[in-house]
């Protein structure tokens, strides 16, 4: 499904990516995981295109994502939910509301939202909070909406970048059983982190960054 090719970053002195070459195929889940600075968010911002690479190419599908016109590029990243350490939540809006907004935004029908909705708060465990705003909600509970928020179109793929950083252990066991179960329903889940404790509780794929470069790829962690 997606395909590194060689790929390297340059930022002015410093190498983000050198010579990464991976593949992760649909319905994964992949864990990235590594220091900060290690190229992680880098990585992933390569898969939307948010970053071009110095050298080297990335393919979702047989596609140049990087290679893509604009109205093509949003197409892609309609494809993709993105989940992220600080939830990015419109503040003045509900529960219900955000993930409305989500659905809005790719012409969904007022039907098919207040369908929708409730079922996808459910699965995140957030039924009774439909009508709470975000600063009503704990840290875990934003995170939470955040992922329905994500999940909400049926991408093909989440990125979750750090999700868990600002969370206690309980609130990050949880966040880390809701992406198993995602992925569970097939969906391909890539999870960027610094925590050996969200690695161990997840048990799947481990690619181990450094300096730009992957220095470990193992298939099941141990």
């Amino acid at each position: 499904m997606i395909y590194f090719n060689n790929v390297s970053k340059l930022y002015k002195d410093s190498l983000a990516l050198d010579d990464v070459s991976i593949t992760i195929a649909a319905g994964e889940f992949v864990s990235v995981v590594g220091h900060s600075g290690a190229g992680k968010t880098t990585l992933t911002k390569m898969i939307l295109a948010e970053e071009n690479p110095s050298t080297g190419t990335v393919f979702f599908e047989s596609i140049n994502v990087h290679t893509l016109k604009n109205s093509d590029l949003t197409r892609l990243r309609r494809r993709i939910g993105v989940v992220f350490q600080d939830f990015k939540l419109l503040q003045n809006k509900t529960a219900y509301e955000n993930i409305a907004f989500a659905m809005e935004a790719v012409g969904k029908t007022d039907e098919e939202i207040a369908s929708d909705v409730p079922h996808v708060l459910e699965l995140v465990d957030l039924g009774s909070k439909i009508f709470h705003f975000p600063n009503q909600m704990s840290g875990g509970e934003q995170q939470r909406l955040a992922i329905a928020r994500a999940i909400i179109n049926q991408p093909e793929i989440i990125i979750a970048d750090e999700p868990t950083g600002n969370l206690d252990p309980i609130n990050t066991h949880e966040i880390v059983q809701i992406l198993k179960k995602i992925n569970d329903l097939g969906t391909t889940v890539i999870l960027t982190t610094h925590n050996r404790g969200v690695i161990d509780s997840v048990g799947k794929r481990v690619i181990t960054m450094e300096k730009g470069k992957i220095i470990r790829d193992t298939k099941h962690h141990k």
